[in-house]
């Protein structure tokens, strides 16, 4: 069973594999529909960031496409860290 140090460098070296930084990358995440949670997951991203929005049948929850140029693999890992802080968030 691998660790999580081997998890992410195996992931990095995935991403290096298939990317040439700088690059697009799009990220994929679903939360519950809380405009503070939305809130804080846009200014994670920030105004450069291209943000597609999909919300649940019921409306409960709300999932998001960002589409940002990232500079490296290791830039893409920092912000799946900070949206992980966000209650109820789920990565895709």
């Amino acid at each position: 069973m691998e660790n999580s140090d081997e998890r992410r460098d195996r992931l990095k070296d995935m991403l290096n594999d298939i990317h040439t930084w700088p690059s697009m990358y799009r990220f994929k995440f679903v939360l519950p529909n809380d405009p503070e949670k939305i809130g804080r997951l846009k200014s994670i991203f920030g105004d450069k960031a291209q943000f597609t929005e999909r919300k649940s049948g019921k409306g409960n929850y709300v999932s998001y496409t960002v589409s940002m140029v990232m500079l490296s693999a290791e830039h893409i890992f920092e912000y799946y860290e900070a949206a992980a802080e966000i209650e109820g968030i789920i990565s895709l």
